[in-house]
């Protein structure tokens, strides 16, 4: 009997073993990886510092040779050059410029009066000829402009200071809108199990999302028709929104915001086969006239559809259980709207206010309301 034990035994004993090896085969593998991607990690945020700390001090010489030429002139061109108290380290947009037009609504006077402010940049009443060169360099940015005409509503990030064609906005501390902005070389490294694990890691709790998704909102109800025209979100991804600290969100790339007309101009002349040639940046969309194989000029969804698409996802994950259902309602009737922004009806005022109500009530009592 006792020898018919040993073999049970010994086979028993060599599966236990051959199993902890390959845990332990299992729990090496899996910290290699985490050690490769964090590595990776450290290494590229690095050398991307690094590479735009130099294009920063090529951009610095340049523009303080100007400024000590007389040739330029602005609010910070003393803290940049002469005080040395203006600190470079990232720069946000490093693409061609691009002149924005404006709506034929738009408030100019208004308009006028609020880039000679910002063109006195040492407010002593005039502008001179050095920080008119300035301004009219910073008008030829888009994203100037547009962060310009938004930013009284708290949509933008403010504009603090500027010299020659460099400017300087207020930090938004958080971004993106949601989830984690891994560099491109580890996303294909990155399992979409690991990604959305990492994603509800640096997801701020659901009021805070709430209040978050009302900035989007109230922006989308504020380029309807404002002071300075209309205005079509084209480019609705999450790297182009931050938050403050207060959970405000902020526009971080104006890009992403285009002048009603100019989409308009743009489609009316563009030839297509398809519905699909009908694109205009990534999120605006008109159909294509098959008879006359150009592009109609009417977008196929408002801005507000787009924003709700956006922000299903993020607001009903970890939505209390007793206002999901709502919630998910309002959403996906939102996401159905359709036609022209520019026509906007009651049906749209309706849903976009039902739905900032819905959030507000779950967001009036907290602190961060």
């Amino acid at each position: 009997m006792a020898k018919g034990l040993i073999p049970r035994a010994w086979v028993k004993k060599s599966f236990y073993f051959q199993a902890r090896i390959s845990f332990v085969r299992v729990k090496y593998l899996f910290l290699t990886w985490l050690t490769v991607l964090v590595g990776s990690w450290v290494l590229y945020v690095q050398y991307s510092a690094y590479t735009e700390l130099c294009r920063g001090h090529e951009c610095k010489n340049a523009i303080c040779d100007k400024y000590r030429k007389g040739i330029i002139d602005g609010s910070a061109c003393s803290s940049l050059c002469d005080k040395d108290t203006l600190y470079m380290s990232r720069c946000l947009s490093t693409l061609p410029n691009n002149q924005s037009k404006l709506g034929e609504q738009a408030n100019l006077a208004s308009l006028v009066s609020q880039i000679l402010s910002v063109a006195d940049g040492n407010k002593d009443g005039r502008v001179s000829l050095p920080e008119a060169r300035s301004t009219w360099a910073l008008l030829q940015m888009d994203e100037v402009l547009l962060g310009l005409l938004l930013q009284d509503r708290g949509h933008t990030p403010r504009l603090l200071g500027y010299c020659g064609d460099l400017y300087m906005t207020e930090r938004v501390p958080y971004g993106p809108l949601y989830g984690l902005s891994l560099p491109w070389p580890l996303v294909s490294w990155v399992p979409n199990g690991v990604q959305r694990t990492m994603d509800q890691w640096f997801t701020p709790s659901w009021p805070r999302k709430a209040k978050i998704s009302m900035g989007l909102l109230e922006l989308v109800e504020d380029i309807f028709h404002g002071t300075y025209g209309s205005f079509l979100i084209c480019d609705l991804a999450a790297e182009h929104f931050g938050y403050t600290d207060r959970h405000e969100l902020r526009l971080t790339n104006a890009r992403a915001v285009v002048p009603e007309d100019e989409f308009r101009r743009t489609m009316r002349v563009l030839k297509c086969e398809t519905d699909a040639d009908c694109v205009y940046g990534v999120d605006c969309q008109t159909s294509c006239d098959m008879s006359e194989k150009r592009c109609r000029e009417e977008p196929v969804q408002p801005n507000l559809a787009k924003a709700c698409s956006t922000l299903k996802d993020y607001l009903l994950r970890g939505a209390p259980s007793e206002l999901r259902e709502e919630l998910e309602r309002q959403l996906y009737a939102c996401m159905a709207l359709k036609g022209n922004a520019g026509q906007m009806n009651m049906e749209h005022s309706l849903i976009l206010n039902n739905l900032k109500a819905l959030l507000w009530r779950q967001i009036s009592h907290t602190k961060d309301s």
